[in-house]
């Protein structure tokens, strides 16, 4: 057992676990983390999908009332059948799309100049954001929500694609634009995480088997406990958080961040391989 590989596994598994809900980019932070520590090669990439499950099940933990309920009130609730629903047509856009494009993307975005400039960006965003007046939020809660909206959140989750976006900061910001409350945004962001995520983590799993043997079991088993008790402690954290907090922080961490990787990356002080 290489306990080295152990040890790298489960920085990238907090470091999932921390990133993966709030609107910093999981995936940038990964590729970033995963260039310093040298755990890069293809399967460490299968791995950082993958052990995006573990931080979805804290997730489901967390939202374990809300779910449970509404899957046992499906069958004669329409207010049950209306939030599926929406969550199903909010995933289907990433889907399609990321079948479509998801190959290319990772071949030639995937670098951190792309991932550096994308934090800055979204910076800018969020900021732009938190400015708009009150009057402009029309849905205060994810009940609240139509297949509109829900249609349109998911179109914005595709952004994330890019990385260095954020799932999170594209859903959350997005919904923010598109009229909805922060808590709203958040809630349904989280939601939408679920499908999302399980469906990346199965679909990558499936597609790269050839690369996996037994062998690496303790590596991803590591990655998902250290993604689910970090994740656990970020989500919770997070929805106290914005009960009383905006998103402006995340804002200059990413404009900062971004400027770090782009200064160390030219003046040579860092070198970042993707």
């Amino acid at each position: 057992m290489d306990l080295m590989l152990l040890l790298k596994a489960a920085v990238m598994g907090v470091v999932e676990g921390l990133t993966e809900f709030l609107p910093i980019s999981s995936t940038g932070h990964l590729i970033l983390a995963g260039a310093l520590l040298g755990f890069d090669d293809d399967k460490a990439k299968v791995f950082d999908i993958a052990i995006q499950t573990g931080a979805i099940l804290a997730v489901i933990i967390v939202y374990w009332q809300k779910i449970s309920s509404t899957v046992r009130a499906l069958p004669r609730s329409a207010d049950a059948q209306r939030f599926a629903l929406n969550v199903f047509i909010a995933f289907v856009p990433a889907v399609l799309l990321g079948l479509l494009f998801g190959k290319a993307i990772k071949a030639n975005l995937f670098t951190p100049e792309v991932v550096a400039t994308t934090f800055i960006v979204g910076g800018l965003i969020i900021l732009w954001a938190e400015r708009r007046p009150a009057s402009a939020v029309r849905i205060h809660e994810v009940e609240d929500m139509r297949g509109r909206d829900a249609l349109k959140v998911g179109l914005v989750q595709c952004l994330a694609m890019i990385p260095g976006t954020s799932r999170s900061g594209a859903t959350i910001i997005g919904g923010m634009l598109l009229g909805m409350s922060r808590k709203a945004a958040t809630d349904f962001s989280f939601y939408l995480a679920i499908p999302t995520l399980i469906g990346a983590g199965a679909y990558s799993l499936y597609k790269e088997r050839a690369l996996l043997s037994m062998a690496d079991a303790p590596m991803f088993g590591v990655g998902l406990l250290f993604s689910f008790l970090s994740a656990w402690v970020c989500v919770r954290w997070l929805l106290k958080f914005i009960s009383t907090n905006s998103f402006e922080i995340f804002a200059w961490y990413r404009i900062v961040f971004g400027l770090v990787v782009l200064g160390s990356s030219y003046s040579g002080w860092v070198t970042w391989a993707a």
